[in-house]
């Protein structure tokens, strides 16, 4: 009797093991959602003014990726990174939402210098915009945001951007739900930090009011070759903001995978050749475009929806996602695990 309550208790342990695998694994396809793509222009490029004599246009052209099914979903801004075009994470921003969010992807600037300041102001434009502005875009239909919180994310100089909201440089309207920074950088180098700069070099420095996700890449501080420096590098990127990180916090690192292999296979243009000429890359960009997809969406569903189970999978058991990962790393209410 007693070998045999042992085998159930083993063989059900197994099993939650094997259903915590497979929710963790399912985080990295895309969702049950369809999900539509569209634009909404700055205000100013409409032809007339709304009826109701509101200006509803939002301040920056955006990029919005939304789940079809009807329903309230979470909101989540997503900036892009430097002399990038936001629709170069198009592919990035379904597969969040085809989990049930709302993905804003602001255009911050066509052309811009060294200083952020003025890419920190157009976010948190965009972000006051949402509460009278984005129930009245094209969403799908019966398709409503919820905006008792939102999420700021980012990638490179948008993920410095992300967390130079979150830490107060500019006011915005809504409460911060959470913070995710992907491959985020804060200059050229230590001591050669853009304006203003965020990472102050000191451990636990940084006291974002939310939970805090930082995802990194392995190749990313390595140099394409010698014409050019790496496009995320040592001291200013994604190690140093996680070690800044004061509150709850989590490190995630694809070795094998460089700076931009999150953004769409194909990127045109000037600027999307450059993505690839610049920066040091994987293989392919579609394995660590899904692990960040969906390492964002178990910290979403964590943090935003209370559903731990996809964040803490990865977290035991980080094999599950499709790019192998350096680092695996959480500190809880600001004590590491």
């Amino acid at each position: 009797m007693v070998v045999s309550a042992r085998r159930k208790v083993l063989a059900h342990n197994f099993c939650l093991l094997l259903l915590t695998m497979a929710s963790a694994g399912d985080v990295f396809e895309h969702g049950r959602h369809g999900t539509s793509l569209f634009k909404v222009q700055e205000a100013g490029r409409c032809c007339s003014p709304p009826a109701d004599g509101r200006a509803n246009d939002p301040p920056k052209p955006l990029l919005i990726a939304a789940p079809c099914d009807a329903g309230e979903y979470p909101v989540v801004l997503f900036l892009h990174g430097y002399l990038c075009n936001n629709y170069f994470y198009s592919q990035l921003l379904q597969h969040v939402a085809s989990h049930g969010f709302i993905v804003i992807g602001p255009q911050l600037y066509t052309v811009s210098g060294p200083d952020t300041t003025g890419e920190i102001n157009s976010a948190a434009a965009v972000i006051n915009w949402l509460a009278d502005g984005l129930s009245s875009t094209a969403l799908p239909p019966n398709v409503r945001p919820n905006l008792t919180a939102v999420t700021i994310s980012g990638h490179s100089r948008g993920g410095k951007v992300a967390f130079a909201l979150a830490l107060g440089h500019a006011k915005t309207s809504l409460p911060l739900a959470a913070l995710i920074a992907v491959d985020p950088v804060d200059g050229m180098a230590v001591g050669k930090q853009t304006p203003p700069p965020i990472l102050t070099n000191k451990r636990s420095s940084l006291r974002v009011p939310a939970p805090a996700m930082v995802i990194g890449s392995g190749l990313g501080s390595e140099p394409r070759n010698a014409l050019f420096s790496p496009c995320a590098p040592l001291g200013v990127s994604h190690a140093a903001f996680y070690d800044e990180c004061a509150g709850a916090a989590c490190h995630l690192v694809a070795r094998d995978y460089g700076h931009t292999d999150m953004m769409d296979d194909v990127t045109r243009g000037a600027k999307g050749l450059a993505t690839r000429a610049v920066c040091k890359s994987g293989e392919a960009r579609a394995p660590m475009r899904r692990f960040v997809g969906g390492a964002m969406v178990a910290f979403l569903k964590k943090w935003v929806e209370g559903r731990p189970e996809w964040l803490d999978g990865i977290r035991e058991r980080p094999e599950v996602a499709p790019v192998f990962l350096s680092v695996v790393e959480f500190q809880d209410e600001g004590c590491s695990s």
